[in-house]
């Protein structure tokens, strides 16, 4: 396994990378160095720790063995509260890992930070701060967290990220009490953005397209054809229903859901 690297870019923001994890940090306030510098320090055997949990971390968390690590701990408590859904703690890996390094960062002097996991991100305000962030959609839009709020996750899913989805929703934004928490429940809420069995979707077995995919012969979304309105706004309700009930049962705070043009907002 290579090993973390750590570089400040130009603009003086903080650069994590080990294999598939990518961070961007950033700090204020009279603690920054220092806070850097655990942030390094906390990152270095991160990868390492989930590596040796991976199996694990790939199972239904209904099924699931022992986990011992803070972070895979961390993951599995994100996913948690969702049974008896299908889910995995790798669901939660981007949010727990940038929740993470952000506790270590932060410390006597930081007056607002943040992590940014590929667009996981979890930050920290102190009285009088607050963070402004973009919705991903085709309708610009942009959002604002202040300290008095609540949210300090924000987490982004859909079929054109990173990640394989079950559903097509180009993307779902959420808000939560943690990255790890809004990262479970944006996954979750992006695969309920859904037309199953329609002529316009394509899908695969994630395990072809990643022979060790938690997700092993479920389909995942591949391409997303031409779909009506009413077949698009269908789709987004089975998400919104889906984001409804988290709301209400305190699990997300907000969710932002877009396909095709179109954006619901819970």
């Amino acid at each position: 396994m290579s090993e973390a690297q750590a570089t400040f870019l130009s603009d003086g923001r903080l650069h994590l990378h080990h294999g598939p994890i990518d961070l961007i940090i950033e700090a204020s306030g009279p603690g920054a160095s220092a806070g850097y510098e655990r942030a390094v320090r906390r990152f270095q055997p991160l990868l390492a720790e989930l590596a040796a949990e991976l199996p694990a971390l790939r199972t239904d968390i209904n099924h699931g063995p022992t986990i011992c690590s803070p972070v895979g701990r961390s993951m599995a408590a994100a996913v948690q509260v969702f049974q008896p859904t299908f889910v995995t703690p790798m669901a939660a890996v981007a949010g727990a890992v940038a929740d993470a390094v952000l506790a270590a960062l932060v410390g006597k002097g930081i007056k607002k930070a943040y992590v940014n996991n590929g667009g996981d991100v979890t930050i920290h305000l102190t009285r009088g701060e607050s963070f402004t962030a973009a919705v991903v959609s085709e309708q610009p839009s942009r959002f604002k967290i202040r300290h008095e709020d609540p949210s300090r996750g924000i987490a982004t899913s859909g079929w054109r990220g990173r990640s394989h989805s079950l559903g097509i929703a180009d993307a779902v934004t959420v808000l939560a009490t943690t990255a790890a928490e809004a990262d479970a429940a944006a996954t979750l809420i992006a695969n309920a953005v859904n037309l199953p069995g329609h002529p316009s979707v394509q899908r695969k077995p994630a395990s072809e397209l990643y022979p060790d995919s938690d997700l092993g012969q479920r389909l995942v979304t591949t391409g997303v054809g031409p779909l009506t309105i009413s077949e698009t706004l269908e789709a987004l309700e089975r998400g919104r229903q889906n984001a409804s009930t988290m709301l209400a049962n305190g699990f997300i705070h907000a969710a932002a859901l877009s396909l095709n043009g179109e954006l619901i907002v819970v």
